[in-house]
């Protein structure tokens, strides 16, 4: 029965395939397709804000005042769930989301695994719903862009039309999320890294307006976050919102560093249960003290941009904090330091979530803190809720390294678009500061470490993309190091090539033997005896591993002025890569990289 019905599934799909690539081009084709992504995208982002608010308010309803000791399990529960879910039902790591369509794009053809379309959307909800602190947007992208990639690679499509499309999923998740439909496209440019050109704009846009069409239609026109005292952009305070910039720039370092330690360190925990304890418990307890830590925070961060503290806990261990000023100014403190860590352990413990929502939290929380500060000198008033809306972009753009998505995204989801300015102002300064200690993102940091990142730098996108195994050849004849120049010239006889490698008896290479460095001797036949390969070989000036990225591999050659290196793996030999062959094999990716 499910064979029949797989060999019909596979009959239409070639049916399908035949008729579109008769009647559509590929770039029209995939204009129709950036308009289904956007749809399905923005669909999946409304049932995961679903889900999450409803299972936290199922979990929370009726014990918000007071203390509530449920706070010291249920993080626990929702860890350990999304664990068993992940391990034994997913079978796959799905943390990370924007990380792992980095890594997609780079190193695996766009491909996203099928389950991607679902199970980051089950995974965060019950993180999130059960108290993790952190956000729901990462694991909605990574949904949108395996939409995009299933699409393209169902269709057969080119590289360039999949990583197209994974984006246009990724830009109507954020669209869909958020109602952000600028900042989703923007966001496929500045994380994603996705070249701009007239033919990519196109379909982003598609994508993003109808992911953000659909959140429209089915959650209403509200924005996500509303400002009541919006107060009108003033010159004078540009130096402040300056400081703002410079203080948000040095907290994403703090972020961004922080959380890359804290989740180096559970790594290090093998034992799954003890990591989920470690991480449960102290979740757990930080929430149990600080209520506002639980889940994304929405609540304290709407008080926030409104300029007062009626959203921050009452009747809990530090209420007697928001009664005094200063004491204020100590709780956000803590508070902004804290969500850090709560975020990290979240995720690092087994949880599924996203760093949008914690940044947004403590970015907001920066702004109003400093704001608040300086008035409490009393010599001057500065606008608290454009503040913290400003130390949201300030955040976003340090942290993500992407001021333009921070811009527009915090105008969009707040509709304050009459303080672009602070917003420019806040999210350049910030991001030119934290340039001074880093210069990748957290998403970023680690691809980049291992050389798996795509940038903007078209030969560093090619170089990125091509593969090692590939290019390697494996037709030149080996020699014994211990063989006699009689044996050498029989096997230069037979041989197509000018290089010989020289093994011993582990065949482990011992060096190389080059058609010129024999030329004058090969003719003489009483030589043939008495000398051997061992004195005529030569040590090669460079070796490459089977696990070189492509960049370094280029740089020995360059160092080494050779033309041919060769290549082992586990210490044995393998094969020699050419320049000649990595020069057609570059061109080949380049192609499919500027193609479209």
């Amino acid at each position: 029965m499910f064979s029949f019905i797989n060999l019909k599934r596979q009959r239409f799909s070639r049916r399908v395939l035949i008729w579109r690539n008769k009647k559509i081009s590929e770039h029209k084709f995939v204009l129709i397709l950036s308009f289904v992504v956007g749809i399905l995208s923005g669909l999946a982002a409304v049932l995961l804000k679903s889900t999450v608010h409803f299972t936290h308010h199922f979990l929370t309803k009726g014990f918000e005042e007071g203390f509530n000791y449920t706070f010291l399990i249920l993080p626990i529960i929702g860890i350990f769930l999304t664990v068993l879910y992940v391990k034994y039902f997913v079978k796959d790591k799905i943390g990370h989301g924007v990380s792992r369509i980095l890594y997609a794009l780079s190193k695996n053809n766009g491909r996203l695994k099928a389950h991607n379309n679902y199970s980051s959307i089950v995974a965060s909800t019950l993180t999130i719903g059960f108290g993790g602190s952190v956000g729901a947007e990462a694991p909605i992208v990574l949904t949108g862009a395996s939409i995009g990639s299933t699409l393209g690679h169902y269709f057969r499509l080119n590289f360039k039309s999949v990583a197209l499309l994974v984006a246009c999923g990724a830009a109507g998740a954020i669209g869909g999320i958020f109602k952000a439909p600028i900042a989703g496209m923007i966001f496929t440019l500045e994380v994603l890294m996705l070249d701009l050109t007239l033919t990519s704009i196109v379909p982003l846009l598609i994508a993003s307006v109808t992911g953000a069409t659909v959140a429209y239609f089915l959650m209403g026109e509200g924005v996500i976050l509303s400002i009541v005292n919006t107060q009108a952009f003033d010159l004078n305070n540009i130096p402040f919102y300056i400081l703002l910039g410079i203080l948000s720039g040095l907290i994403s370092f703090y972020f961004t560093k922080t959380t890359l330690k804290i989740e180096a360190s559970l790594k290090k925990v093998k034992n799954i249960f003890i990591k989920i304890f470690i991480g449960g418990a102290v979740l757990a307890g930080l929430i149990f003290l600080f209520p506002s830590l639980y889940g994304e925070g929405t609540q304290t961060l709407q008080s926030l941009l409104n300029g007062n503290t009626e959203g921050l806990p009452k009747d809990r261990i530090f209420s007697f904090m928001v009664q005094n000023n200063w004491y204020v100014l100590i709780y956000l403190g803590i508070l902004m330091l804290l969500k850090v860590v709560a975020m990290a352990f979240t995720n690092g413990s087994g949880g599924v979530g996203g760093i949008f929502g914690p940044t947004l939290f403590v970015g907001g929380v920066a702004g109003y803190w400093l704001s608040h500060f300086i008035n409490s000198f009393g010599f001057i008033k500065l606008p608290e809720g454009n503040f913290a809306l400003a130390g949201m972009a300030g955040l976003m753009a340090g942290v993500m390294h992407a001021p333009l998505t921070a811009i527009f995204l915090i105008a969009e989801i707040t509709g304050g678009y009459s303080l672009f300015i602070p917003l420019i102002i806040t999210s350049t300064i910030a991001y030119l500061t934290i340039l001074w200690f880093t210069k990748h993102s957290i998403y970023t940091h680690r691809l980049a470490e291992r050389g798996e990142l795509l940038t903007h730098h078209k030969d560093e996108v090619v170089l990125t993309l091509m593969k090692l195994e590939k290019v390697i050849e494996k037709d030149c004849i080996t020699v014994g190091v211990e063989d006699s120049l009689g044996q050498l010239i029989k096997v230069v006889s037979r041989s197509k090539r000018n290089i010989f490698p020289v093994l011993n008896d582990e065949a482990e290479l011992v060096g190389i033997v080059l058609l010129d460095n024999i030329r004058e001797v090969m003719f003489e036949r009483e030589k043939y005896e008495d000398t051997f390969v061992s004195d005529v070989m030569i040590t090669p000036p460079e070796v490459v591993h089977v696990t070189d990225n492509m960049d370094l591999v280029m740089k020995k050659f360059n160092s080494s002025g050779s033309w041919n290196l060769p290549v082992l793996k586990d210490g044995k030999y393998y094969g020699f890569v050419s320049k000649s062959k990595i020069f057609n094999s570059y061109r080949d990716v380049l192609v499919q990289v500027s193609e479209y």
